[in-house]
């Protein structure tokens, strides 16, 4: 990276790794403490400013097993005392701090479709699930993952003030086009955008849900009482943005109402075919991911109008092949 004239280094922290045991009270690695005071000095030494995530999705075991991780509230005061820890040892060498990276990606693949850790979702879903309710549990996880942002936030700052550092989180979202020019479909984009980005973007920024998602969900959507909402309200002072892909966001009046899950609670089918945006875009290397570059700026463009245009920083971005790696190289 130093030969290559990087000016920064995103990486995360392992939880566990510095507190093997998830609490704090219950005792810390040395090993590993010492572990991330040489990754930051080495990329400082090397003219790299690091940019640390605190949660990458390695909730530890020991809190999943005593009180089931953060289907639990009380992993936001584990959380907090977890990121103070790492403000103390390396607050005075590290500059940018990022919360959580994709917690989309965390509560939709680990507790909707349970296929990352802890694999958990309703057993129609998925059958190698043996416990979860994808109808459910995703949003309780959301909820709690942004409890535990908005407490590490307001610690941070208490604390650090804004002598030194900024802390922000980072989102991943797909931009979405309308299927078709209808009212409909254009309705439907908008509640795409609200259940994968705003479902994080709005309380964070506004201390809120998305009103799309407080009328579909009712009571399935965990409250934010007005204590958490003056914690979550503007608790960035930046915002990492991940962008790969686009699709096509077209109406779903329909809904099973015996088989309710995240994925359809939106109302909107979500494809990758139909008109020319994805004919010839298409990743061969993957299953999921079109590209259309486009797409990028039009989320820029959404943000700054939604948001009142945040500091953003482009945290991850690209595409991927199979083949003529060494084209790139």
């Amino acid at each position: 990276m130093k030969a290559m004239n990087m000016e920064a280094y995103r990486f995360s922290i392992s939880w566990s790794r510095v507190i093997p045991h998830g609490k704090r009270r219950r005792g810390l690695s040395t090993e590993g403490l010492e572990f991330y005071d040489k990754v930051i000095d080495r990329t400082i030494a090397a003219g790299m400013k690091p940019y640390v995530t605190i949660f990458h999705w390695d909730t530890p075991q020991a809190l999943v097993d005593e009180y089931g991780g953060f289907l639990s509230r009380n992993i936001v005061d584990d959380f907090r005392d977890y990121a103070d820890l790492l403000f103390e040892r390396y607050g005075d060498k590290v500059e940018k701090w990022i919360t959580l990276n994709e917690p989309w990606t965390y509560v939709v693949k680990g507790f909707e479709e349970g296929v990352f850790a802890p694999g958990r979702c309703s057993d129609w879903v998925n059958r190698a699930c043996q416990a979860g309710d994808s109808a459910v549990e995703p949003y309780r996880v959301a909820h709690h993952l942004l409890l535990a942002h908005a407490e590490a936030v307001k610690l941070y700052r208490e604390k650090e003030g804004r002598k030194l550092g900024e802390i922000g989180i980072t989102l991943v979202t797909f931009w979405f086009e309308p299927y078709s020019d209808s009212q409909a479909d254009n309705d439907a984009a908008e509640r795409a955008m609200d259940f994968m980005f705003g479902w994080f973007m709005n309380p964070v920024t506004y201390g809120h849900y998305p009103r799309t998602m407080k009328d579909l969900l009712g009571q399935r959507l965990p409250e934010i009482l007005a204590h958490e909402a003056d914690m979550l309200r503007n608790s960035y002072d930046f915002l990492g943005l991940n962008y790969y892909t686009t699709y096509y966001a077209k109406d779903n009046p329909n809904l099973n109402l015996l088989k309710l899950r995240y994925a359809t609670d939106s109302r909107v089918i979500q494809t990758r075919t139909y008109r020319s945006m994805h004919a010839y875009n298409a990743c061969k290397a993957s299953s999921w991911l079109y590209i259309y570059p486009e797409g990028i700026r039009k989320l820029l463009s959404y943000t700054k109008r939604t948001y009142g245009s945040p500091i953003i920083y482009i945290t991850e971005n690209g595409m991927y092949v199979l083949t003529y790696v060494d084209s790139f190289v």
